[in-house]
């Protein structure tokens, strides 16, 4: 096992968990009806059964013509046509249009076989019952959608490895695919240690707190689209903890374990992490505040990680660690594109040489522009996090950041 707190980059602790864990990864698959995918990860590319539009459409109310019956039309010199029917929304029409007739149409109504225009409803005038004058021409195609112009048959409409939003879930409904292929939500585990740590729920005694980390990181968990499995709190005992790993590894993909990994002599923590399986301990410590006494192992094939016990620090580490993991577990890139925006940092900021220090802002918009403004709080400080919009980074190479310096704000979602 590496030598106890023996300090890693946060890059170098990555790439190790990644190495160990990448060729191991086996995605299991299921299928789920297409209107609860949201936020899932598809397993299988999925092509359109048939093409989008089925029909040529028409994308405006008006008249459906020949084009070339048209063309030369304008409001000194117009064109007159014979309305010859109307298409019924949701009808299929087989009226073939003769020389200088029209139908009248609908926004999304289906074209005569033979028409390949709209002419807008404001570029013409009834002048009787069955005769209108058409002030404009209309070029072929105009305010219409063709067969297979939003998609092709057999085209690609959700790729592999893709994370499902609303706009795929009614895209592939509008295709009649009331099924999809998903790979399985990453279920972990979620350890919470420490004598003096109780249930929300309970009666608060002078000396004890309340469970933070175990909900902020299901809801992490979830959000990042894994299934929390939370299993409860456990006492300073090393025993109950490798009891707990025990259980947990014969029904998880991953395994989260806040407090047991600062310097003590009751950190048995990695320890008890070693026993578990091969490789076992990657790292010990990561030079970064937040975080720094992290565990990170792989232990055949479940990646396991060690958190500070404090909440702000396990949530902070959680986000730029346990969140790729949970990617690469349903096959998506670990380094999935973190929304940013750019601010003005209001206040000068300190750091040590050596160390990547992330650092909670409020975003401020005024005059100037937006502004980031510290968030000051201890780790152990759960709500001032919750005040917070973002974090921005401070580079292990920096001594700190300059009032008025623009820096790149990671959106806390």
């Amino acid at each position: 096992m590496p030598e106890f707190l023996t300090l890693l980059t946060p890059q170098e602790a990555r790439q190790k968990v990644f190495e160990a864990l990448t060729p191991q990864v086996k995605l299991a698959v299921e299928s789920v009806p297409t209107q609860e995918a949201l936020g899932r990860v598809s397993a299988r590319e999925v092509r359109a059964p048939h093409p989008l539009p089925m029909f040529n459409r028409a994308t405006v109310d008006g008249y459906a013509v020949r084009a070339e019956d048209t063309f030369g039309a304008s409001e000194s010199l117009p064109a007159y046509f014979r309305v010859v029917t109307e298409v019924g929304m949701g009808q299929e029409t087989t009226v073939t249009l003769g020389s200088m007739e029209a139908a009248l149409i609908h926004t999304g109504g289906m074209l005569p076989p033979n028409a390949n225009a709209v002419v807008m409803i404001e570029q013409t005038q009834r002048i009787a019952e069955d005769e209108i004058e058409v002030y404009r021409a209309a070029s072929p195609w105009e305010n219409t959608i063709r067969i297979g112009e939003e998609v092709k048959e057999g085209e690609v409409v959700l790729p592999r490895h893709k994370r499902i939003r609303p706009v795929e879930v009614g895209g592939l409904l509008a295709l009649g695919i009331l099924q999809v292929e998903v790979v399985k939500k990453p279920k972990v585990g979620i350890i919470s240690s420490g004598d003096e740590v109780v249930p929300p729920d309970a009666p608060l005694r002078l000396g004890q707190v309340r469970d933070v980390n175990t909900y902020t990181l299901s809801a992490l968990v979830s959000q990042c689209g894994g299934e929390p499995l939370p299993y409860g709190i456990l006492p300073d005992q090393e025993e109950a903890l490798k009891k707990a790993l025990d259980e947990l590894k014969a029904k998880c993909d991953m395994i989260l374990i806040t407090a047991g990994s600062s310097v003590s002599a009751r950190d048995y923590t990695a320890r008890a992490i070693q026993q578990m399986g091969a490789p076992g301990v990657l790292a010990h410590g990561i030079n970064t505040r937040p975080g720094k006494p992290t565990i990170f192992a792989v232990c055949d094939g479940i990646p396991v990680i060690g958190l500070p016990g404090n909440p702000m620090s396990a949530y902070v580490i959680a986000l730029h660690f346990v969140r790729p993991i949970l990617f690469l577990l349903q096959g998506l890139p670990p380094e999935e594109m973190k929304p940013q925006v750019e601010a003005t940092l209001t206040v000068n900021l300190s750091s040590t040489a050596g160390r990547e220090d992330w650092v909670p802002v409020r975003l401020v918009q005024d005059a100037e522009g937006l502004r980031a403004d510290p968030v000051f709080g201890k780790s152990n400080m759960i709500l001032a996090l919750s005040r917070a919009d973002g974090l921005i980074r401070i580079p292990a190479a920096a001594t700190g950041l300059a009032a008025g310096e623009k820096v790149q704000v990671e959106l806390l979602e």
